[in-house]
């Protein structure tokens, strides 16, 4: 009993703060709709440095960055219609040579606020292990 509600607390509390969008540096939101709120919230109060996890449809490729650190750049809307550029850097995670418009990828990174929508970026592993891997899933790949 006591395992219960002790659970039951614990869930509330966390459904009472990303219901309040206060969350913290490296928290993760997994599920979709939460995830899209969750952005949704951070591109309206300018918040960013958080770990998210979505699936959005690719609608434009655009050309490499290749200052410092090569990055793989492309944009994606997700479906409440807000948009992300995700910048995958290849120069520690493989490239996603297949990619194409309409294609959809799930993606696990870090949201950087910008006045178009939101950037999410570290969708690769650290190679010193300080910052949380991500990843980007796209035609039963991964790529990180």
């Amino acid at each position: 009993m006591k395992k219960l509600l002790i659970i039951t607390v614990v869930a509330i509390l966390y459904v009472g703060t990303i219901a309040n969008g206060s969350y913290a540096v490296g928290e993760t939101v997994a599920a979709s709709q939460d995830s899209e709120q969750l952005l949704a919230d951070a591109y309206k109060t300018q918040r960013s440095d958080f770990q998210v996890q979505g699936t959005a449809s690719v609608f434009k490729l655009l050309a490499d960055d290749n200052n410092g650190s090569r990055h793989q750049r492309f944009l994606v809307r997700l479906k409440s219609g807000q948009t992300l550029l995700i910048a995958h850097n290849t120069s520690l995670a493989a490239r996603i040579d297949d990619l194409k418009e309409g294609d959809s990828v799930e993606f696990y990174g870090e949201y950087e606020w910008n006045n178009k929508g939101g950037v999410i970026h570290w969708t690769h592993r650290d190679p010193q292990g300080h910052h949380v891997s991500g990843w980007i899933k796209h035609a039963d790949r991964t790529y990180q």
